[in-house]
């Protein structure tokens, strides 16, 4: 019988993928390309279910003949590695972001001397509204939790922005860019200590107990699904970071970030005259396997920020530390610098990247920003936080806004400097 291929992605299973199905078995055995989580990954939002999962749940649907993987967006590849005499599509790509894609198609198949079936497309199925439905629906602690490691594993570079309230939480949930080489959109979110106390007004200290700042990361919870990374600054004395540890895997916080310096806390980008102390290795590496071992879940992470560069050591400093807190049980390194050449960050990351290939290094672009994110990555970094820009730009935009107010004596001016009141109406769900 004719091999008929049939690409999909498998995490919603609807009356349009069991009718498409029915149709290819018509013609021939179904060969069903799932689109791996990478795949995906690159032009859509994280499939809810894993690869194995879905792969399990495709393989029992009658009528489908043999799944394999589809390791990339096109279809292409997988065509040319399994030359099908048929490839089934519904007909909705002849127009949109897939109208290339059938181009491709066609091409190819006629190059294979086979045909490409488009039958009508399903109607009364919308598999965007779905999963826009689902996600309205929200998650759960241990889906969240586990999203990070997903990431990791079939992204080359994260991007984490930082989040302050559940409106930030709204605008980092669901902003997404279409551009060539797909879907651009922020991963997951970073919890800062400094951003968090600044929407307050008040000083970045880290007398703020733990509970205090999950007070306000539960409104972020709330109305988000995408992972969390928690600033835990030093994470205090070990018996305390066990507890914290804890607490954030318990409301699924994806990982926690802790930095090897000791006394009142000053932030790193103050200025060149802040001096700061270290914590002596084998102390910080005591406070890393303390919380390893307290964690409940395999997927949680602890992260270790290394502050050699901000104190003024050398790299071969920062290596040091970064292989002992490796061999502490630390999940990942973050390296950081005022420096705004980045020399420093990259000697470092090229170093300790051609080491630990399988350790994902967390990068805070604040001071070297004129780097693109391909850039670090060739470097060897994998996660990339922008650690405080959307607070840092809503301050100066509230303040155009109430001065403008008090120039003018009324509001008309300051109208094309705010968002419309419906359009904050349909941002928050149910708000209408």
């Amino acid at each position: 019988m004719k091999t008929i291929y049939l690409g999909m992605r498998g995490d919603i299973i609807h009356p349009g993928i069991i009718n498409i199905i029915r149709e290819g078995e018509k013609h021939g055995n179904v060969l069903v390309g799932l689109l791996t989580d990478s795949a995906i990954a690159t032009h859509k939002r994280l499939p809810y279910l894993t690869y194995e999962q879905r792969r399990t749940v495709i393989e029992n649907i009658k009528g489908v003949f043999q799944v394999v993987p589809q390791e990339e967006w096109s279809y292409v590849p997988n065509l040319l590695k399994y030359k099908p005499e048929a490839i089934i599509h519904g007909d909705d790509w002849k127009s949109g972001l897939l109208r290339s894609e059938r181009d491709a198609v066609f091409a190819v198949m006629k190059e294979l001397g086979g045909e490409v079936i488009e039958i009508p497309y399903t109607q009364g199925v919308n598999a965007s509204a779905l999963y826009e439905a689902m996600r309205a629906i929200g998650t759960t602690p241990d889906l969240r939790l586990k999203t990070l490691r997903r990431l990791i594993e079939i992204k080359p570079i994260l991007r984490i922005m930082e989040v302050h309230s559940g409106l930030s939480g709204l605008i980092v949930e669901h902003l997404e860019i279409q551009k060539d080489d797909g879907l651009h959109s922020f991963d997951g979110m970073w919890s800062s200590s400094l951003t968090d106390s600044t929407s307050k007004g008040k000083p970045d200290i880290e007398a703020v107990d733990l509970t205090t700042r999950l007070q306000d990361l539960t409104n972020i919870l709330e109305c988000t699904t995408k992972p969390i990374i928690f600033d835990g600054d030093t994470g205090g004395k070990s018996e305390h970071f066990v507890f914290t540890v804890r607490t954030l895997e318990r409301n699924g916080i994806s990982a926690v970030i802790i930095e090897d310096k000791i006394g009142l806390k000053k932030n790193s980008l103050f200025g060149t005259e802040v001096t700061q102390e270290l914590c002596p290795i084998p102390d910080f590496c005591e406070k890393i396997s303390a919380g390893k071992r307290a964690q409940v879940t395999r997927d949680f992470m602890i992260i270790a920020r290394l502050e050699s560069l901000i104190a003024g050591f050398p790299v071969s400093d920062a290596l040091e530390r970064a292989h002992a807190y490796v061999a502490a049980g630390a999940d990942g390194i973050m390296i950081h610098s005022r420096e705004k050449s980045g020399k420093d960050i990259k000697a470092f990351c090229e170093t300790f990247h051609a080491e630990y290939t399988h350790i994902p290094l967390v990068l805070v672009p604040t001071t070297y920003n004129q780097f693109t994110e391909k850039e670090l990555a060739a470097w060897g970094a994998s996660i990339i936080i922008y650690a405080n820009h959307l607070l840092r730009a809503s301050y100066p935009a509230m303040k155009n806004v109430a001065s403008a107010i008090l120039e003018h004596e009324r509001s008309l001016e300051t109208e094309h400097l705010c968002m419309p009141l419906k359009e904050i109406l349909e941002l928050i769900p149910g708000g209408k």
